[in-house]
């Protein structure tokens, strides 16, 4: 699935694997963010099985040829405090340093969004940590709200989750 010029910023959206070339460079540049903002890299067990749909599906963000953000969601049971189900939890969500402040984070939230809305999901999921306030301010600004922590870091103490709803009512 592609989808050409997302909200009219010229970025292309490509439903690619998370091992093809562009992908897996642009998730070791998220991780060494995280090791820049945690100390370490993320350890969550991902396997790359979960990003093929109708499990998940992950994209690669393209403008004018080149790679600048990525995000994916899965497939993932509904976590306490979200009401409505099925859940897609969103995962590497990244955009390349040099291309920040463009919107192009909230756009690829958008086209995750869509694309899991279409395939079945009723709520969106996510986790992220209090070392990435940019992370936060968006998903705050984009209706998303907190939960209780689930996940790998469920009771890691910098971690923070949310949810939104996706068929209009609370999440």
């Amino acid at each position: 699935m592609s989808l050409s010029n997302v909200h009219g910023s010229g970025m292309r959206c490509d439903a690619l694997p998370i091992t093809h070339p562009d992908a897996a460079r642009l998730v070791e540049e998220v991780q060494q963010e995280y090791v820049v903002r945690y100390g370490g890299r993320d350890d969550t067990p991902l396997d790359p099985t979960e990003f093929v749909a109708p499990q998940g599906m992950f994209f690669v963000g393209y403008l004018d040829g080149v790679p600048v953000a990525t995000g994916a969601w899965r497939r993932h049971v509904v976590p306490r405090g979200v009401e409505a189900g099925p859940a897609a939890e969103i995962k590497r969500m990244y955009v390349v340093a040099g291309q920040r402040g463009r919107g192009l984070a909230r756009q690829m939230l958008g086209h995750l969004e869509a694309t899991a809305a279409a395939a079945g999901a009723a709520a969106m999921i996510l986790e992220t940590g209090l070392n990435q306030p940019e992370a936060i301010a968006l998903y705050e600004s984009s209706g998303y709200l907190p939960i209780p922590g689930f996940g790998f870091y469920a009771d890691a103490p910098l971690s923070r989750c949310f949810a939104k709803s996706l068929r209009g009512w609370p999440a």
